[in-house]
């Protein structure tokens, strides 16, 4: 990927050069390529050189890195600077469990997160943004017949991928971005899940607007996942998803694993007191359970008794 491509750039076909090995080339990846260039029909370069990634975004498919899938790190982007988590209001119903899980990814991989809440026509933000509201996290509301000019100005200048759940509406926020794209859109079946219509992640750049001459930025579109699975991050640095709760284990004694046995951890009182939603104390402990086995990453991710994704 290119970030000073102009929109008129070719696309250029290019292979990974034998002398590269096994490394992998994922997008977002900054390349340098030898051979043809032009972009011209049947012309192929190749890729000799990968350059060192200012960021990873991984996943795992499972939390437990005793198991074989735990062990196996996906490299979901490279470079980029802004984790987009798409989640609709409703149909599908939010799961915050979910959108916990792409904040401990992003803050992990030191990429800015900002939350996309799309079908703002079905519900109202407030039991979201109320959850969330001790984090001060970044957001943008999109109706099927909003101005997506708030959006493009906090895209503006950079690489931002995009992850949700499918049936959220992020292909169609795609094509509204880049209607050249032309992403598949789906549905959503009788019992609130998506069809998957991303099959493969692609980076898109975004078009000029009229009013600014500035980088527009890059779009990274990435396939709908039913879990983002956290194996890769310690125990320790799952807390980094959780700012609102960081604070109340200055009390906890030493080695504190910050469960709901420990005793004498002192988050079920900073809860107790106000200071945190206990929902997302809740969210916290599901994440530490599931590295040690408990519970089924692969199911869509409710925090317990949290009325914004059912029971």
């Amino acid at each position: 990927m290119f970030p000073d491509a102009r929109p008129d750039d070719p696309t250029v076909t290019a292979m990974r050069a034998r002398e590269l090995g096994r490394k992998s080339v994922v997008v977002g990846d900054r390349v340098s390529l030898v051979g043809d260039t032009s972009g011209a029909p049947g012309a192929l370069a190749r890729i000799v050189r990968i350059a060192e990634r200012r960021s990873v975004l991984r996943r795992t498919a499972e939390d437990d890195a005793t198991t074989a899938e735990g062990r196996l790190e996906r490299v979901v982007v490279a470079n980029a600077d802004q984790l987009v988590i798409v989640s609709a209001l409703a149909d599908p119903p939010p799961r915050t469990g979910f959108i916990d899980r792409c904040l401990v990814a992003a803050y992990d991989a030191d990429i800015e997160p900002l939350l996309c809440l799309t079908k703002a026509d079905l519900a109202g933000p407030e039991a979201v943004l109320g959850y969330y509201t001790e984090l001060e996290l970044p957001y943008v509301l999109i109706r099927p017949d909003s101005d997506l000019a708030a959006l493009r100005a906090l895209l503006a200048g950079r690489v931002s991928v995009l992850v949700g759940h499918s049936g959220v509406g992020k292909s169609t926020l795609v094509n509204r971005l880049v209607p050249e794209a032309d992403r598949a859109v789906g549905t959503v079946s009788a019992i609130g899940r998506g069809r998957h219509t991303s099959t493969s992640a692609v980076a898109l750049r975004l078009p000029p607007q009229a009013d600014s001459d500035g980088d527009p930025g890059w779009i990274i579109d990435t396939p709908g996942v039913r879990s983002f699975g956290l194996a890769h991050v310690s125990a320790e640095s799952l807390l980094h998803g959780f700012p609102d709760l960081v604070e109340a284990t200055v009390d906890c004694p030493a080695n504190c694993q910050h469960t709901a046995d420990e005793a004498d951890c002192a988050l079920d009182a900073w809860v107790a007191g106000g200071k945190a939603d206990p929902r997302r104390l809740a969210s916290y402990r599901r994440l530490l359970a599931s590295r040690s086995g408990e519970g089924d990453p692969r199911e869509p991710e409710r925090n317990p008794g949290d009325p914004l994704a059912g029971s």
